[in-house]
């Protein structure tokens, strides 16, 4: 698993994904306007331009319908929503500064402990283990020496 830091980073950069999703379905979904002084788009005569602006409304229309069904704002309000909780809550984990001191030694104390007390049951550990160790070799000679003297009392 990833340290916090890690983690709000990630999330930071899932928020940009959702703000950058969310503008994209805006400029897909959006209405072209118009501005003033630029009623003739490049070489179009008038003519053409009124031809294209009728059409744009049916065009509109055919690619409302499927994104109307799916509500995107929706959607998108609440991953931003989620994930700026998120931040909030990862920040809130992060260390303060000012007690960060304080809480290092504390828990370098703490990990020492349980440290300590780890390498006395490894040895513990190990110690038995030798012992039982000591015992199967022990066991498997006599084992050894026992077939020894069937095969030569044969």
């Amino acid at each position: 698993m990833a340290d916090r830091l890690t983690q709000l980073q990630d999330t930071v950069n899932q928020q940009a994904e959702h703000f950058c999703n969310s503008i994209g379905i805006l400029q897909q979904c959006s209405v072209p306007s118009k501005f003033a002084g630029f009623e003739r788009t490049g070489s179009q005569t008038p003519q053409q331009q009124v031809h294209q602006q009728q059409q744009l409304p049916q065009q509109q229309q055919q690619q409302q319908q499927p994104q109307q069904q799916e509500d995107f704002p929706q959607l998108f309000s609440t991953l931003i929503s989620r994930c700026a909780k998120d931040i909030d809550t990862l920040i809130e984990s992060l260390p303060s500064e000012e007690s960060s001191i304080e809480l290092q030694v504390q828990s370098l104390q703490r990990l020492e402990a349980e440290n300590k007390e780890s390498a006395e049951k490894l040895e513990e550990i190990v110690r038995k283990g030798e012992l039982l160790l000591e015992k199967i070799q022990a066991a498997l000679s006599d084992i050894a020496q026992s077939q020894l003297d069937m095969q030569y009392s044969s």
